[in-house]
């Protein structure tokens, strides 16, 4: 579907979370994290997971549309393939193709505690420069490429990435009272970090230890508005931000999996891995929760881990929720804001 006077509305690119490529009975089927918002014409990305282009392609969404990225945090499910997306997207960018910008989080400042379990801490990679924000990550990976781009920019003209995709650091508020370890997730309101004709987009900080600063984004169209959580545990900024929202998708883990995945681990690892999921994630319940409580309208839950839970699991927490309930597939279409249901059944019939 295409055209400006389009329902906005959400596809689901990928929908698993983690960084591993998922085995079992559903292997396959869900691509790593990746939600396209499309207003009109034009397209807005929220993390990059892996297979990004790919779903982009298959969704019929093309790298021309792309506004803006916009990067919840840094772990690498959800940035993996943000060098891929802006090396192969070069080849389907028009020569008058407008700037995209790429926002996410900043340069940490410093490194993460140590967990309680570890016996020796363990030495970080690269304590040179061990915690790179968006902008420097980005410059990282096409210098990593500069072999292969500097052969297509002299050789065949073709233009480079800098020339059409734009780093940039999302700025904290000052006055939120931030720290990436002694005050992560302080009590805030949302801020604008973006905005054009079609979206305004504001963030907040949400509650992902130990990365830091991990944020959710909310995108405010004429139509109506979309809220992506992130990955967090349950978090009242994302519920302020979510407040009155027509569509929140929200991350959701399986804590039963997670016990059958680490329980029975000798070691400080696997311990520490539970740690981590228990204090980090949000479970299928605890998303409708809070999704009730900020009244939004419609809930997707989305980043769902594992990518092989059978999608009954998901489901079983929907009779809790007071409207539309989702546990999308990937590449679903996901419409939001005012008659979004009529609008986007009018608009199909016509396309077709």
């Amino acid at each position: 579907m295409t055209g400006t006077d389009l329902t906005p509305r959400v596809v689901t690119l990928g929908t698993a979370g983690g960084p591993r490529w998922w085995t079992g009975e559903n292997a396959g089927k869900r691509s790593g994290i990746a939600t396209a918002i499309v207003v009109g014409d034009s397209t807005y990305l929220v993390d990059a997971g892996h297979g990004v282009g790919r779903q982009l392609m298959l969704a019929g969404l093309s790298v021309n549309s792309l506004r803006g990225i916009f990067i919840t945090h840094l772990h690498s499910d959800h940035t993996i393939d943000l060098g891929s997306l802006a090396i192969f997207g070069m080849f389907t960018l028009k020569d008058n193709q407008h700037q995209i910008k790429i926002m996410g989080p900043g340069d940490r400042g410093e490194l993460p505690p140590v967990s309680a379990r570890a016996a020796v801490a363990p030495p970080p990679v690269f304590p040179e420069n061990p915690t790179p924000g968006t902008k420097a990550m980005f410059t990282h990976l096409m210098a990593a490429y500069a072999t292969d781009l500097n052969d297509r920019i002299l050789d065949a003209l073709r233009p480079s990435p800098f020339d059409y995709f734009v780093p940039e650091d999302i700025q904290i508020p000052t006055s939120s009272g931030y720290h990436p370890n002694e005050n992560p997730t302080p009590a805030m309101e949302g801020f604008e970090i973006y905005r054009d004709e079609n979206v305004t987009v504001t963030a907040t900080l949400v509650k992902h230890p130990p990365i830091a600063p991990a944020f959710a984004f909310r995108f405010d169209t004429a139509h109506g508005s979309v809220t992506i959580s992130g990955d967090t545990a349950p978090c009242e900024n994302l519920v302020r931000l979510a407040a009155d929202t027509d569509l929140l998708l929200h991350e959701a883990i399986d804590f039963d999996w997670v016990q059958r995945a680490y329980g029975s681990a000798a070691n400080s690892t696997g311990q520490a891995s539970i740690d981590h999921h228990k204090k980090s994630h949000t479970s299928a319940a605890e998303a409708v929760a809070l999704a009730n409580r900020a009244g939004a309208k419609a809930l997707a839950l989305h980043h769902l881990v594992p990518g092989t839970t059978p999608v009954s699991v998901w489901e079983s927490a929907g009779a809790d929720f007071d409207g539309r309930f989702y546990v999308p597939n990937d590449l679903d279409v996901i419409p939001f804001g005012t008659d979004s249901t009529d609008r986007i059944l009018e608009e199909m019939a016509t396309v077709q």
